[in-house]
């Protein structure tokens, strides 16, 4: 068996080209951007220029971040985990985080995205939790980090029922996803804030149908399970790490957009 430090270790793009540290940025730890959501808070975390380096913690090398950062003037770092389980994953956010300059705050938009029905609830939980839950472990040992910007869902309750469906909206994905908050709370970090995201316009994984009505029924939909797209999540995480809050909350579609309107304003 390899040991982590075998099959880990920060990759540098650019590393001779850009400086590890854009003065007056901070560093921003990213878990889930090979994913919709994962693309376009990458994609605002660079275009707001207040975070350098962009450190990335993936499974495999993702092309089109590196492109993104070609013109930006932004230091890009992948640590790769080929295998992507929990002691591999805790061990290379620590070390990817130790090894940078200063202070960094921790993202996280990692979840199953589509056929959670098809699974069981420990494969859900598998991912959804106990990765999570390494990744903010991870950032906690640092001694860096001390605020994770976290993606759940609406609905999230951990109290909710471990049988039945385990697709998107059911009760016992309500579970996982309330579980994966739990956890990643219990990691210690002193501010945990978690977006409660309902349908996610712009995901991979929403019926193109569905992005197309969803909107149309926005009047009568309660605020908190509106729709929102990727870059308005991305906005809305960007915006609450560049003013960190003073104690951890939930933000659902209201909050999230008075975030990233205001986020918007400034840029």
């Amino acid at each position: 068996m390899k040991t982590v430090g075998e099959v880990i270790g920060p990759r540098v793009e650019f590393e001779e080209t850009l400086p590890d540290v854009t003065p007056g940025a901070r560093a921003a730890v990213v878990l889930g951007g090979s994913g919709s959501v994962g693309y376009a808070l990458v994609t605002a975390l660079i275009r707001s220029g207040a975070f350098s380096p962009v450190v990335t913690v993936v499974r495999r090398s993702q092309p089109e971040h590196v492109t993104l950062v070609l013109d930006a003037g932004v230091t890009l770092r992948e640590t790769l985990v080929p295998t992507m389980d929990p002691a591999s994953l805790e061990a290379a956010t620590t070390a990817a985080v130790r090894s940078l300059q200063g202070a960094a705050v921790g993202f996280s938009v990692l979840g199953i995205g589509a056929g959670t029905a098809k699974l069981t609830i420990d494969e859900h939980r598998a991912v959804d939790v106990r990765l999570n839950a390494a990744f903010a472990r991870g950032l906690k040992a640092s001694g860096r980090v001390t605020h994770l910007a976290f993606m759940s869902a609406a609905g999230a309750n951990p109290a909710g029922a471990t049988t039945g469906s385990g697709a998107a909206g059911a009760p016992r994905y309500a579970r996982v996803k309330g579980e994966s908050e739990e956890a990643v709370t219990a990691s210690g970090l002193a501010v945990v804030s978690i977006m409660r995201p309902a349908m996610i316009l712009g995901s991979q994984h929403t019926p193109w149908l569905l992005e197309r009505l969803l909107p149309l029924f926005s009047f009568v939909t309660p605020a908190r399970y509106r729709s929102i797209t990727v870059g308005q999540i991305a906005d809305a995480m960007v915006a609450l790490a560049l003013n960190t809050p003073a104690r951890s909350g939930v933000y659902h579609y209201p909050e999230m957009m008075t975030l990233g309107s205001a986020h918007a304003k400034k840029e």
